[in-house]
């Protein structure tokens, strides 16, 4: 059945000169600067951190868009420079804050404004992020590389806050980006191309899969991710414990932990909640914290803001407990 298609052309977009921010470069976080806020199990991560470092294995750090939009990467490009983090993962909605970000040094829209007037996600500059996606798929790169690129090689006046371009610099740490096509507002744009989106985010699938093979006696912290984050670690870890144990291997001796804003502080979240409870569906639990360690790993939770968890994560790690 040759079914109607929606016709792109007839969008009309605007210069981002003309939308409104929510927030700009003034949020960032300075990592060296010594948190206030305090968190017992912030340690113990921060020593599973540095014994991972020592053995060798992933320390791989899942994040959503309200990550970036906390202010904290340059607390998370520091993790990446000094080698505490091998591998960053991030939902699209992550991607597109981080490239606005480097690109004009603000970003957020307000949804409940600009959905009423049809123009959410509809600006002229935001579709750049399409144009080096679709760059990046011609020269075989998976998607995170290809912004990283695109964002350095065009020289974006705040890049420094970049942490794909960071991962671009770096070329050790793998920055991915995992998405679902029409969840991200650069969709929506005329040049969104779905056979390059679709490439380019399952060659990071498959980056991001090889970096869960090191996971045995390495970390897997997951900020602010409920849907992407379990899901794409589950389906990677699934893939590589299968051919570990076709060569009589095992991953299973790792550390987890969630970091976000539900109420489980005092739960034992090493049981999975039954499916008669909501938060069953709160992948996060089921997935991270208690499945996928359920053969021999360990799992916390922190609830907490990403503006105070990842700044005292990260200056534990840069400075100690001091």
């Amino acid at each position: 059945m040759p079914f109607e298609h929606f016709d792109r052309s007839k969008l009309k977009l605007q210069p981002l000169s003309q939308r409104t921010h929510d927030l700009d470069l003034r949020v960032m976080i300075n990592p060296d600067e010594k948190p206030q806020y305090t968190h017992p199990k912030i340690d113990i991560l921060a020593n599973r951190i540095v014994q991972a470092k020592e053995a060798g294995a992933s320390v791989i750090v899942m994040m959503g868009g309200h990550v970036v939009r906390s202010g904290v990467a340059p607390c998370l490009i520091r993790l990446m420079e000094e080698g505490y983090i091998t591998h960053f993962a991030l939902n699209g909605a992550a991607a597109i804050h981080d490239f606005e970000l480097a690109l004009i040094g603000q970003t957020c829209e307000s949804v409940a404004k600009y959905i009423s007037e049809g123009q959410f996600g509809l600006w002229e500059e935001t579709g750049r992020y399409n144009d080096a996606v679709n760059q990046g798929v011609e020269e075989d790169l998976g998607f995170g590389e290809a912004l990283g690129k695109y964002i350095e090689e065009h020289r974006f006046p705040y890049r420094q806050y970049s942490l794909l371009a960071a991962g671009y610099r770096n070329q050790v740490v793998p920055v991915t980006v995992h998405v679902g096509v029409g969840c991200d507002i650069v969709h929506e744009h005329p040049n969104a191309d779905g056979a390059a989106i679709g490439q380019a985010s399952y060659t990071d699938f498959l980056i991001y899969t090889k970096s869960v093979e090191r996971l045995q006696h390495g970390v897997f912290l997951n900020f602010g991710s409920a849907v992407t984050g379990p899901e794409v670690y589950l389906k990677a870890l699934s893939m590589v414990r299968n051919v570990a144990k076709q060569e009589g291997k095992s991953i299973a001796n790792f550390t987890t932990a969630v970091f976000d804003l539900l109420p489980l502080e005092e739960e034992d979240i090493q049981e999975a909640p039954p499916k008669n409870d909501p938060r069953y569906y709160f992948r996060p639990w089921k997935t991270i914290l208690a499945r996928t360690v359920a053969d021999g790993g360990e799992s916390h939770y922190i609830q907490g803001t990403h503006r105070n968890t990842i700044p005292l994560l990260t200056y534990r790690l840069l400075h100690g407990q001091r």
